[in-house]
């Protein structure tokens, strides 16, 4: 399950916002998919190490606590003000209050786990986690995500990462002369190795059998895709032993998807995780964005076997490791790793093999699977799934089947969506979905009848708002409600940036890309004129939309390109003519400056060039800048523009708490 934030690119952290709440950008944590730590697992998970190297931030005997060890505690107990905050909010009947303190202690747990990754280990975080957790789970009736675990593969790991190995006690052997496949990522055969090619082979052959099934299935895509990308190709074995390739594989850390992303990290890489949909499930788009993590990777360590264990592992815990050890090599840490990283390179070899020569190991190699192939469709926003599903001709599970990234039961809000379907089945679908009743297509409201046991709360889960958005909806609406009441729900505006499945990565093969990029390329908008961006490292396209206030789905359309650029790419934005010279200066700004420039866009501040230049020229004493509090600002929001803690701005400033106020100035180093 992958942890790993890259540690050139962590000042890009980004967090989805509330569901239904574009208007609060405060309020940035996303409500169905809890924001789950990186990788803390169950307290009672035997996977989690012991390993005393690793209790980061602990008070051990003797030492005073250093700066790092004080930073955390700062931060657990700001957590800690604001979930007693919610719990005295709610003692006053006063949901909204409640609902605000519980977000921005998501946000700040959130927060603190992208920074330090390895603070998961930590016993007062656990502590803390489980707290805010809980009343988190309560306020909106979410279920324990601990029950919510999905894959076959989990079991596996638990029985092939624990320390019990009575299994192996049963006379295995391996075949003789074992032919190993001549690889750019070593596939080296030892002890570890040899254990976990008995465990798939012996132990547990059914599991292998089912996971070379759907290698017929998904390999195809993902080696053309590693191909594209320049990454060594039998590293799409790697999804083998995170995922089963299973799809819809969802871990008790919320890592989700074939390639086990968290929220976090998959944003990094464009993709998108919100109410609607959630690209980690997308296996063509989530096989990309791996592919380029492991490509970072790999330029931090110089070695595959490190890159591979820090997809695992936090870069501070794998250091550590290496230091321990004396020396820079996986194989050499490896005594001094937690238990699930000693194994996950081993585990990543051993299905390498077998794959690349399953006769060897005594499978018949004769596995059967549908193509991964589909077409696509341009559909309504809010069309519900199961009238789709009926319109092609399949059922609703199939239909999720081809879109595993759709959570709900119909499409995103706002612009049409591309629904994937089976090849053959488009014009079916287009003739049947001209006949769905008019009251089954896009709305922007729907009526809730209260049911016994429901609060203010779980209904705005259930519909991906806030208690808020309820408030302003229904005047008359109190914190008490009772079964049989009606209530008015909005429901969210989406929009295609915050939507990237919105355009394709697939190329149909047969096609051409340069077809399909004329084809797919649009017009400029009138009065507007083009200005140029080269594409850095660590942007997406979501990003580069949001600075120049444009949609992505306009700028893959304008380039003729996919989701995927690359550093150096030369982009074309329309912009209005009257406002050629501001944009133009967009790209010569930093990373920071450009996420400051968002920051003020979305909160509604009038961006002018002379408001660029003002923020480009405020540098004062000692390296420090100084930012004027805006309206709907909140402390998070401002150390991630400027890629900076909260902590550092909270010692610089003197402040106790995470309280700040519009128009309040504020110095940044």
């Amino acid at each position: 399950m992958q942890n790993k934030l890259p540690v050139l690119l962590i000042f890009i952290f980004m967090f989805g916002t509330l569901p239904g709440l574009a208007q609060q950008q405060e309020q940035e944590v996303q409500l169905e998919e809890v924001p789950m730590p990186a990788k803390l697992l169950p307290y009672n998970n035997p996977m989690l190490s012991n390993d005393e190297d690793f209790a980061v931030g602990e008070r051990q005997p003797g030492p005073e606590l250093d700066d790092f060890q004080k930073e955390v505690m700062r931060r657990i107990a700001d957590i800690y003000r604001m979930h007693v905050n919610a719990l005295e909010a709610q003692v006053q009947d006063d949901p909204l209050s409640a609902e605000t303190h519980i977000t921005d202690a998501l946000n700040a747990m959130q927060a603190l786990l992208d920074t330090y990754p390895e603070v998961q280990s930590n016993e007062r975080f656990s502590a803390l986690y489980r707290s805010v957790m809980t009343e988190y789970r309560s306020f909106y009736g979410v279920e324990d995500s601990t029950k919510q675990v999905e894959g076959e593969i989990f079991a596996i790991q638990e029985e092939l990462y624990s320390e019990e190995s009575n299994w192996m006690n049963e006379n295995y052997s391996l075949p003789e002369d074992i032919t190993t496949p001549k690889t750019e990522v070593p596939l080296v055969q030892n002890r570890q190795v040899n254990r976990h090619l008995m465990y798939y082979t012996m132990k547990r052959p059914e599991v292998m059998e089912t996971w070379l099934t759907r290698t017929k299935k998904y390999f195809p895509m993902m080696e053309d895709i590693f191909e594209e990308e320049n990454v060594p190709q039998e590293l799409i074995h790697l999804a083998m032993v995170e995922s089963g390739l299973n799809p819809q594989a969802r871990s008790w850390a919320s890592a989700v998807g074939m390639w086990q992303f968290i929220r976090a990290t998959g944003s990094m890489y464009g993709l998108e995780v919100n109410w609607w949909v959630d690209e980690r499930r997308d296996p063509e788009k989530a096989t990309r964005a791996a592919a380029r993590h492991l490509k970072d990777l790999y330029n931090i360590w110089g070695d595959w076997h490190l890159a591979i264990a820090n997809y695992n592992i936090s870069p501070r815990g794998l250091k550590r490791a290496l230091r321990a050890a004396g020396e820079e090599d996986y194989w050499a840490a490896l005594p001094y790793l937690p238990r699930e990283t000693q194994g996950y390179v081993p585990g990543f070899i051993a299905a390498t093999m077998i794959e690349m020569n399953p006769e060897q190991f005594g499978f018949t190699g004769q596995y059967e699977s549908e193509e991964y192939d589909y077409e696509l469709f341009e559909v309504a926003p809010l069309m519900p799934l199961d009238e789709l599903a009926k319109a092609a001709g399949i059922s609703t599970e199939k239909l999720k089947e081809y879109n595993p990234e759709l959570l709900r039961w119909a499409t995103p809000p706002g612009n049409s969506y591309p629904l994937k379907l089976p090849v053959g089945s488009k014009e079916q679908f287009a003739a049947n979905y001209e006949d769905i009743p008019k009251e089954e297509r896009s709305q922007n409201v729907a009526m809730h009848t209260v049911n016994r046991g429901e609060t203010l709360g779980y209904i705005a889960r259930k519909y991906g708002t806030s208690v808020r958005a309820l408030y302003e909806t229904n005047e008359s609406l109190s914190n008490t409600i009772y079964p049989g009441q009606k209530i008015v729900v909005p429901l969210a505006p989406g929009s295609d940036e915050k939507i990237a499945a919105s355009r394709p990565t697939h190329q149909p093969r047969g096609q051409t890309s340069t077809n399909t990029r004329r084809r797919n390329q649009s017009k400029a908008p009138a009065n507007s004129i083009g200005v140029t961006y080269k594409v850095k490292s660590g942007d997406t396209i979501g990003h580069i939309a949001e600075w120049y206030d444009v949609r992505a789905w306009q700028i893959r359309s304008w380039n003729g390109i996919s989701n995927y650029i690359r550093p150096g790419q030369n982009l074309t934005v329309y912009v209005p003519e009257s406002k050629k010279s501001y944009y133009s200066q967009i790209n010569s700004m930093s990373f920071s400056k450009k996420q400051e420039l968002e920051s003020q866009q979305r909160s509604g501040t009038n961006i002018t060039e002379e408001y660029i230049a003002s923020t480009s020229n405020n540098s004062s004493d000692g390296g420090n800048v100084t930012y004027t509090v805006q309206s709907n600002d909140t402390l998070i929001q401002i150390a991630n523009s400027f890629g900076v803690s909260v902590g550092q701005i909270q010692r610089l400033n003197n402040l106790n708490g995470s309280r700040i106020y519009v128009g309040q100035q504020l110095k940044i180093k």
